[in-house]
C-alpha cells in the first residue's frame, strides 16, 4: 500500500485527488496551511465523506522547511500542489510569491530528496511559464483569438519565457523539478496545467475564473471580464486531470523526467467570455447584464491552448469531458451547494 502526500490537499485539486485515493486503499496525507479560500470547508467535506480517521492531515506550510521534512518521512509519492496561484497577486507581492512558490518547492523536493525513499514527485505547474508568446501569431475571429500556425496547440518544446513574479516562481519550481530528476534520480514530472475547472472549485476574480463566473452568475453578483473577452483557454475537467495523476502514481517509470503539457487540447477550449457567457445565460435561463469589462492584465496570453499529443503518445492519455458537459456539471453542483458561497 502507498503512503501518499499531497501538499494543497485541501485545495481543489488536492481535495478531489484525495477524495479519489482515500476509498481505493492509499495511506493519505493532506498537508495544507488553509489559508485559501474553500479549504476549511474542502477539509471537512473529506472527513465527512470518508471519516476524519480515514486520512492524516497536517496543518502547515511548505515555507517551513522542517515540517516539508517531517511530512515527507515514509512517503512513497508526494503530489505538490500547494502554491501562490495568482499573478496579480504575484504582482502584488513578489517576494511572498517567490517564498511559497519557489522555495516553497525546493524545501518540497529537498524532503523528497531526504525521504530516501525516492519518492514520485508531480508537480502541478502551469502554462505561464511559456509568457506572453507575443512571437507567436493570433488571428482574431468574432466571438475568439486562434493561433494562426499551431493546430494542434503550443508543444512543450516552446521556449520558455517567464512574465510575472507568478510565472518566474512556478518556472523555477518547474525547471528544479527537472533537475532532480537529474542529479538525485527523484523520479519527478511536471504537469504544465491549463485551465483546470470542477466540482469544489471556490473560484475568485484573479484565479478559477470560470467557477468565479458560474458562482456570481448563480447569485446573481456582478463581476468583470479583463480584455475584451474574447481570449481563448483549452479548458480541463478535474477528473480528467486526476486520471494522469493516476498514471504517474502506478507507473512513475513512465513519467520521470518528464514534462508534459495537461489541458484540454484544442478539441475542448472556450473563449473567456464571448462563448462561455452564451452557455450560462443558457443555463441561467436569462440575460447576463451584471458584467463589466476591463484593462488587460499583465502578461495575459490572447490565446492559450495546449498541445497534449506527447501525453497522448507517451502516457496514453486525453480530456474525456468537453467545455459545455463540465459547465453544466459545475453549474448544477454550484447551485445545489448555494449556501457554500458567501
Amino acid at each position: 500500500m502507498k503512503n501518499v502526500l499531497i501538499t494543497g490537499g485541501a485545495g481543489f485539486i488536492g481535495c478531489n485527488y484525495a477524495a479519489r485515493l482515500i476509498p481505493a486503499g492509499y495511506n493519505v496525507t493532506v498537508f495544507d496551511n488553509l489559508s485559501r479560500k474553500g479549504t476549511d470547508n474542502n477539509l471537512k467535506w473529506l472527513q465527512e465523506s470518508f471519516g476524519a480517521d480515514s486520512f492524516k492531515f497536517i496543518q502547515g506550510d511548505i515555507r517551513d522547511a522542517d515540517a516539508m521534512v517531517a511530512a515527507a518521512k515514509d512517503q512513497d509519492a508526494i503530489y505538490h500542489l500547494a502554491a501562490q496561484v495568482a499573478v496579480t497577486t504575484s504582482v502584488l507581492d513578489p517576494r511572498e510569491d517567490f517564498e511559497i512558490n519557489a522555495l516553497g518547492t525546493f524545501n518540497v523536493l529537498e524532503a523528497a530528496r531526504l525521504n530516501g525513499k525516492h519518492p514520485v514527485v508531480a508537480y502541478a505547474s502551469t502554462n505561464k511559464v511559456y509568457g506572453g508568446m507575443y512571437e507567436v501569431k493570433v488571428v482574431e475571429k468574432e466571438t475568439r483569438y486562434e493561433y494562426a500556425d499551431l493546430p494542434h496547440g503550443l508543444p512543450e518544446t516552446q521556449p520558455l519565457d517567464f512574465h510575472s513574479p507568478y510565472g518566474c516562481s512556478k518556472g523555477a519550481g518547474d525547471q528544479y523539478m527537472r533537475d532532480y530528476c537529474r542529479m538525485y534520480d527523484i523520479p519527478t514530472v511536471v504537469f504544465r496545467q491549463s485551465c483546470i475547472y470542477g466540482l469544489r472549485q471556490f473560484g475568485v476574480e484573479d484565479q478559477g475564473w470560470l467557477a468565479h463566473f458560474v458562482i456570481a452568475t448563480a447569485k446573481g453578483r456582478s463581476f468583470s471580464i479583463f480584455g475584451d473577452g474574447k481570449q481563448v483557454r483549452d479548458m480541463l475537467w478535474v477528473e480528467d486531470l486526476l486520471d494522469a495523476y493516476d498514471i504517474a502514481l502506478k507507473s512513475p517509470e513512465k513519467v520521470a523526467g518528464n514534462i508534459y503539457n495537461v489541458g484540454g487540447g484544442p478539441d475542448f477550449t472556450f473563449s473567456i467570455w464571448r462563448e462561455v457567457g452564451a452557455v450560462l445565460e443558457k443555463l441561467a435561463g436569462k440575460k447576463l447584464d451584471h458584467v463589466s469589462f476591463g484593462d488587460w492584465r499583465p502578461g495575459d496570453q490572447k490565446v492559450y491552448v495546449s498541445d497534449i499529443r506527447k501525453a497522448k503518445a507517451e502516457l496514453g492519455w486525453e480530456p474525456q469531458v468537453n467545455p459545455e458537459q463540465g459547465l453544466t456539471k459545475l453549474w448544477n453542483w454550484v447551485n445545489a451547494n448555494i449556501d457554500l458561497f458567501e
